[in-house]
């Protein structure tokens, strides 16, 4: 059975080069996006055409649509580009472009001297680079209007296979195409940026220079921000010349690119200062004038913690700057924290700090494990109760009581602790482990 095609409307031709007045070109629907999406909408709700053709035979008949929910789509016309541009409101889901139209004068010099069929097209794409188009073009002009789409149209009729059907289906078509390339397009140029951004941070961590000691290395990071890698705390370990192992680690207040780039910052001024000599308080009062000048704010201030150890292993040189004390596991002893008495205060905090250098002695057989709060300010359940340093350690107790070493307990510990909290921490979180094992490398 045929079937029928809707009453066809004829588009009153335009005056002077000034716009219709409403109730002769547009249909009863209502002038504005009902829809709340502007021109990505597809849902059937408030689609309106915008039709720009220069008939003066009045030969082009555009049938009554409807859209897929059976409501009136809006139409409106223009004879021009010029009268099309103010037409093109925010509440235009879609333009039908008779490719017969003459291009603007405003088109380039080149387009008129090739004589360009489709600079009306590429003008109005210029002009409405959200919008989705649809390209009319004389019968069996099949060649024209596959140019038209890989110009950039959405799709191509024939000027005289209009019917109500069609055209509501290709609006609908163009619409919806229209916003999946646009969301396409999104959602590619979201993805190179996160590999752009992914490669810079990974390139921004660090990497431990540890050539020819026999300590052990594990690490385990985890920023606080939404699909970061890198975030506020930093870390780093060398080993000089003299057989020294340096290591350290720090945490710049906050958790956003400006604190992360200076926490890099800081742990590249700490490496080069480490193989120029520096440690202790001299170094840390050195760190803490190139936190003054770099940080956007005088209020923003790091923790650091610092450890030297001597070439033998056995014996190392602490300084705290406001941050948690390393935890040491030793042979035949149970885990514990590291003196933490006459530390100094956070950099950036007092102009003239001191930072006191206390010795520890650290035996044969060691691990000492670095941490930022991150891994200690996490809750424990439904309420306000922090892990603290406390559970910290009896936690790390169970983990190594159960034969887990290295990057098994890095890795164990952060887990559980994310685990604890009901889900990700919202601080960031940086660990490292250090082991010594005579006779071992």
């Amino acid at each position: 059975m045929p079937v029928p095609i809707p009453r066809q409307r004829a588009i009153p031709a335009a005056e002077g080069g000034q716009a219709h007045a409403a109730p002769r070109h547009e249909t009863a629907a209502p002038a504005h996006d009902t829809t709340g999406q502007g021109n990505g909408s597809s849902n059937g709700s408030g689609l309106s055409l915008l039709v720009i053709e220069d008939d003066p035979a009045g030969s082009l008949s555009v049938p009554e649509l409807l859209d897929s929910a059976g409501k009136p789509i809006r139409i409106r016309t223009a004879r021009n580009l010029t009268e099309a541009e103010r037409l093109l409101t925010d509440d235009v889901h879609c333009i039908l472009l008779d490719l017969a139209l003459t291009a603007p004068g405003a088109a380039s010099a080149a387009e008129e001297t090739d004589g360009d069929e489709l600079g009306a097209l590429r003008h109005v794409l210029r002009l409405a680079p959200r919008h989705a188009v649809l390209a009319l073009t004389a019968d069996g002009d099949a060649e024209r209007g596959a140019e038209a789409v890989r110009v950039g149209a959405q799709d191509y009729l024939f000027r005289d296979e209009l019917d109500g059907r069609l055209l509501s289906r290709a609006i609908r078509y163009a619409v919806e195409r229209k916003r999946a390339d646009a969301a396409q397009r999104q959602l590619t140029e979201s993805r190179l940026r996160a590999q752009e951004n992914a490669r810079l941070e990974r390139g921004l961590l660090p990497t431990p220079l540890l050539e020819g000691s026999p300590l052990r290395f594990a690490a385990r990071y985890r920023p606080g921000r939404s699909r970061a890698l890198l975030g506020g705390d930093f870390y780093d370990t060398v080993r000089t010349p003299d057989g020294s192992v340096h290591v350290m680690i720090g945490d710049v207040c906050g958790h956003g690119p400006d604190e992360a780039a200076l926490g890099v910052e800081l742990r590249i001024a700490w490496r080069a200062l480490t193989f120029a000599g520096l440690c202790g308080d001299e170094l840390l009062s050195t760190l803490q004038k190139v936190l003054e000048h770099e940080r956007a704010d005088d209020e923003i201030f790091a923790t650091l913690c610092t450890v030297d150890i001597a070439p033998d292993g056995r014996r190392a040189g602490l300084c705290l700057a406001g941050h948690p004390s390393p935890l040491i596991a030793r042979e035949g002893r149970l885990a514990d924290l590291l003196p933490y008495e006459d530390s100094g205060p956070a950099l950036g905090l007092l102009p003239r700090a001191r930072w006191p250098r206390k010795q520890v002695e650290l035996g044969g057989k060691w691990s000492l494990m670095l941490y930022t709060d991150g891994l200690i300010e996490g809750r424990i359940g439904r309420g306000n109760q922090r892990l603290g340093q406390e559970g910290m350690v009896e936690m790390i107790r169970r983990q190594i009581a159960a034969g887990l070493q290295g990057d098994e307990l890095l890795e164990a510990a952060v887990n559980e602790v994310r685990d604890l909290n009901g889900g990700d921490l919202t601080d960031d979180v940086a660990v490292l482990l250090l082991d010594r094992t005579p006779g071992g490398r």
